[in-house]
Order: structure tokens, then C-alpha cells, then sequence
């Protein structure tokens, strides 16, 4: 009898607690009669497992902060380093990230970041005296890391003023050209460009310059073109490699943009790196002093000198791209949601991160140790041409697998990831295709040349 009234009291307690409206509206969702009848063949353990997905436990789930630096290669930085690194990384994300996807998607550059950078003192980071800062090259690689991670066209941009332009002038120039030219560059009072490539000549710049240089009595005479040139639209001066005509050899040449018969046009309708200012530069019968002849310049090795100094950040901006691209990704599938809940629970949506995460790390421990052999002074062409090749493939595959797992939102601008999409493709030709890295890493481990 006490037990029928238990019953009894235990009804009337739970009518107290229904309401019978949204109870109504449940009925006609679902069958009542079923849920309740498979509520009751739940064991103990399935009804405290239901009831502890359905309450919780009351607090916020504390997510793992998103960090592409899965091995903390950044704790082998010194404190000075470090401290550095972050303020890069601060720089671009409260500066230039709010203005990346306009600039990018007009094909513009913001050139009210210029003073900016040149706040920052760093272009030229590896270079002992003339202002610069006189960092290692393991800074200059995470330096060109952050800010591709945040914007590849901005990175390009740094990389072509502080690496080829002022390299260019601190490997191959006279003291009073360093002088003249490296402090107004480190704070980008003066930009510079680096004129290698032409219309009919990229991999093939080693031996078929078409661009000439002939000494007369008024100076040197430059004519021929140039493409692809980063920064050519507005630089004060461009590096300007040709082919002399007496001697057959390559040589060096500071030309400023105001040098009668110099003219560029801007290169139109690039699906990637668009904040990048390409040019098509047209030389006809420039006269150039032998004062701004870069006199340690007398041949395609010490062109070579530069890009070899400058591959390894070709292959950091790589590991930038890559890096901001899972980062995005990973924000994303932990935001959206399908079917009730974030699409970082599905097991297809991690196995991508985790096969991102992979490729992202082995490529930061790869250029890692690439700076470090820099730093020593071990690095051969091969070295960094791996580095390229290397890189610039697996961020083909990570930024791949970013879009994928955004779905349809993965090619809209607002998740960065698009643009990161796109501007990879950039980063896998300039600097030396795969097919020509792959040949000079080949040479180095055979003993054979493959070149035609």
C-alpha cells in the first residue's frame, strides 16, 4: 500500500514540473509512447551517460588554444628572439590582417603600411652594420613565417626589399652604395625591387639574359625587359641584372626610377599574391654611372650568391602560408556547426587536421634546421632548393585541406583561406620552380647533371 502512494506522490510531483505545452509540441514531433518505452530498456550506465550529455557539468568546455607550432620549436628561440616573434606576430595581426582582404581582392597595395614596417626597423635583419639589426638567419625565416601566416603578398613584398633588393646592394655593392642606400631601405624610407626575370627568360636566367649592358663613354647602356617584378610599380630603385655585351657576363646595376627611358607597366589580372605590384619593366637605352654599377657583380655566381641567401625565406613563407591556413581551418570546423554540434568532432573532419598538422610540422622542423646550417654557414643550393621543393608541395596539400573542410565558406575571402589558396600557388614557381630545385637537389645526390 505505502508503495502505491509513493507512486502516487512521485506523479503528482512531476505533473507539478511539466508543462503541458511544450509537451504538446513534442507529441507532435516525436512519438511519446516510443521515447518512453526506450527510456525505460536503458541500463544504469546509458541513463547516466544520457543524462550527462544532456546537463553537463555546468561550465564551458575550455578548448586547447590554436597553435600550428605543434613540436614549440618557438621555445628554442632565446627570450630576445622570442619576445620578438611575438611582436611580429602582433604587428600583423592588429595592422595588416583587417586590411588584407580588400587590398587583395582590389589588386592594391596599402601603402599606408610602408612607415609602418619601417617602424619596425627589421628589413635587412640579417646584415651587420648600416642600421640593420644583424639577427640570425633562424629570425629572418620565422620574420618571413609570421607575416606570411597572416598575408603571403606581404611577406613578398618584405622579402623582396629586405632580402633581394638590399641583399643585392650588401653582398655585391661598393661601401658608399651600402652607405648611401641600406639605412633609408631598413626603414623603408627608400623601396627597392630586384630585376632578374624577363618575358621569355625565368629558370633559364643562368645563361640567356636577353637584357644588355654596354659601357661607353656615358655610362652603361641598359636595354631589354623585365616581368614579374615585385614592388616595381612605386620602388625608388630596382636591381637591374644584364648581360654584357663586350664580356658576356652578368652584372649588377642600381637604377633609380626616374632614369630616362625607363618605363613600367603593371601586371593585371593575377589570380594570386594580388597585393604584390608586379611590373613588366621596358629598358630603352638607359644610361647608367659606373657609380651605381654594383662593382662585386661580374657574374651569374654572385647573382646566385643572392638567391641562394634568399631561398631559405622563400621556403619559411611557404611554412607561413601552410600555417595560416590550419590555423584558419581549425578555428573554423570548431565554430561551425552541423547536425548540433562543431564539425571538429567528426572523425573525417580531424583526420584532415591531423594530416595538416603533420606536413605543417615536418616542414617547420625542416627549414629549422635549413636557418641553422645558414646560421653555420653550411648552406649549399641544395639545401635550400629541398627546402623549396619540399615546402611548397605539402602547402599545396595543407591549404587544400583547409578549403575542403570549410566546405562552400572555404573559397569566400572572410576566411582568409581562399587567399591563402590562391597565393600558394605563387609561392610554388617564383624563387626557382620544383622542376629546377629538383634538379639541383638531384645533381648534389648523383653526382649528375640533369640540366639540358
Amino acid at each position: 500500500m505505502s508503495n502505491t502512494f509513493t507512486k502516487i506522490k512521485e506523479t503528482f510531483r512531476l505533473l507539478k514540473h511539466i508543462d503541458f505545452d511544450q509537451l504538446s509540441k513534442i507529441s507532435q514531433k516525436v512519438d511519446l509512447v516510443k521515447v518512453m518505452d526506450g527510456f525505460s530498456k536503458l541500463d544504469d550506465n546509458q541513463l547516466k551517460g544520457l543524462l550527462k550529455m544532456m546537463d553537463g557539468d555546468g561550465k564551458k568546455k575550455e578548448l586547447p588554444p590554436i597553435n600550428g607550432d605543434f613540436y614549440e620549436l618557438s621555445d628554442r628561440l632565446s627570450a630576445e628572439d622570442r619576445a620578438l616573434q611575438l611582436r611580429i606576430r602582433q604587428f600583423m595581426e592588429q595592422e595588416v590582417k583587417p586590411l588584407v582582404n580588400k587590398y587583395w581582392l582590389h589588386d592594391e597595395f596599402p601603402f599606408e603600411l610602408i612607415p609602418k614596417f619601417g617602424e619596425l626597423g627589421l628589413a635587412g635583419i640579417t646584415y651587420n652594420g648600416y642600421g640593420c639589426p644583424n639577427k640570425s638567419f633562424l629570425m629572418e625565416g620565422v620574420l618571413a613565417m609570421e607575416m606570411a601566416r597572416v598575408d603571403a603578398s606581404i611577406a613578398t613584398f618584405f622579402g623582396v626589399q629586405s632580402g633581394l633588393a638590399m641583399g643585392s646592394i650588401y653582398l655585391c655593392g661598393s661601401e658608399e652604395q651600402k652607405q648611401e642606400w641600406l639605412p633609408q631601405m631598413n626603414k623603408m624610407q627608400k623601396i627597392g625591387a630586384f630585376g632578374l626575370t624577363e618575358p621569355e627568360v625565368g629558370s633559364g636566367a643562368a645563361g640567356g639574359l636577353t637584357t644588355t649592358c654596354k659601357r661607353t663613354v656615358e655610362g652603361w647602356v641598359l636595354n631589354g625587359q623585365k616581368k614579374w617584378i615585385g614592388n616595381a610599380t612605386f620602388a625608388d630603385l630596382i636591381v637591374i641584372w644584364a648581360r654584357d655585351l663586350d664580356d658576356g657576363q652578368v652584372k649588377g646595376f642600381i637604377l633609380k626610377k626616374d632614369t630616362p627611358g625607363f618605363s613600367v607597366e603593371k601586371i593585371k589580372g593575377k589570380m594570386a599574391l594580388r597585393i604584390v605590384q608586379n611590373g613588366l619593366i621596358t629598358l630603352k637605352d638607359c644610361v647608367i654611372e659606373e657609380k651605381d654599377r654594383l662593382p662585386h657583380a661580374n657574374s651569374f655566381k654572385d647573382t646566385a650568391n643572392v638567391l641562394r641567401m634568399t631561398r631559405a625565406g622563400v621556403a619559411w613563407m611557404a611554412v607561413g602560408c601552410a600555417r595560416g591556413a590550419y590555423e584558419s581551418a581549425l578555428d573554423y570546423t570548431r565554430k561551425r556547426k552541423q547536425f548540433g554540434k562543431p564539425i571538429a568532432s567528426f572523425q573525417l573532419i580531424q583526420n584532415h587536421l591531423v594530416e595538416m598538422l603533420s606536413n605543417l610540422t615536418a616542414m617547420q622542423t625542416l627549414v629549422f634546421r635549413l636557418s641553422e646550417l645558414q646560421d653555420a654557414g653550411q648552406l649549399k643550393d641544395e639545401h635550400a632548393s629541398l627546402a623549396k621543393v619540399f615546402c611548397s608541395l605539402r602547402t599545396r596539400d595543407i591549404v587544400g585541406q583547409a578549403r575542403e573542410v570549410m566546405g562552400g565558406n572555404g573559397i569566400l575571402l572572410e576566411h582568409d583561406v581562399a587567399r591563402f589558396v590562391a597565393d600558394a600557388e605563387a609561392i610554388y614557381s617564383y624563387e626557382g620552380t620544383k622542376e629546377i630545385n629538383s634538379l639541383i637537389v638531384g645533381r648534389a645526390i648523383t653526382g649528375m647533371s640533369a640540366f639540358v
